[in-house]
């Protein structure tokens, strides 16, 4: 069996929440989570109805996921997601979650959310502000983080489009980025896992062009992934 590194297929579980005619935040592609993966060099595969197939079935012919934090429908069960992000930690497969993505990563493996940052955590920044779409604010990026390696330590800003956050953060996880408020903003797997999970947007309209590091980010850990265990990445 070759072990030459194939062209990297990342899957989407949850909604590419795209706008007509939008383009990213840095106007170089159209918004999305699809697009933003071809910008990155991966070939996009949206995942649909799981149903009766096995993780390995779903994952088959994949090298990484996005958790999406947009369910079209509203039909995909908490359950299934929380499923998956345990697949991934057991098979040390690259998952980056995006907004609810994040909290699934983090209430999967122990973790829990606030579900209403207004009413549970009062003394927060707005960090959503219906119906003003884009709200912007400014994050602390930790020394010594895979986020870190992405972004670069210290202060960058993002958007902010959410009203749930990382309430505890799950055993085998660390916060990578925090708010200026405190509040949770990333957090990733200790060890050698790319597992990461961020509560702002990188591949919408109000995105910036940094963004783009975060696809780059699990782009490169599906390669290193490959190159370090062939078969097993073939067979996932």
């Amino acid at each position: 069996m070759s072990s030459s590194v194939p062209p990297i297929r990342v899957g989407i579980f949850g909604h590419d929440n795209v706008y007509a005619n939008e383009r990213h935040g840095c106007g170089l592609w159209p918004a999305g989570i699809a697009s933003c993966l071809t910008a990155a060099d991966a070939e996009p595969v949206a995942i649909g109805e799981v149903g009766d197939r096995s993780w390995d079935e779903v994952f088959d012919g994949l090298h990484g996921v996005v958790l999406s934090g947009h369910d079209a429908d509203g039909k995909r069960p908490t359950a299934e997601a929380e499923e998956l992000c345990l697949w991934c930690n057991n098979h040390q497969f690259p998952i980056l979650g995006i907004d609810r993505g994040l909290h699934l990563m983090n209430t999967a493996h122990g973790g829990t959310v606030y579900l209403d940052l207004p009413r549970d955590l009062p003394e927060a920044l707005q960090h959503r502000h219906p119906p003003e779409r884009g709200l912007r604010h400014a994050i602390n990026v930790l020394s010594g983080t895979i986020l870190a390696d992405l972004y670069g330590e210290g202060e960058v800003v993002v958007n902010s489009e959410h009203r749930r956050a990382v309430q505890r953060v799950a055993r085998g996880f660390r916060v990578c980025a925090q708010a200026l408020d405190g509040v949770v903003e990333a957090i990733e797997a200790d060890g050698d896992w790319f597992a990461l999970g961020v509560q702002w947007h990188p591949a919408s309209a109000t995105a910036s062009g940094l963004d783009i590091q975060l696809f780059r980010g699990l782009v490169n850990a599906c390669h290193e992934r490959w190159a370090k265990e062939p078969v097993a990445c073939h067979a996932a």
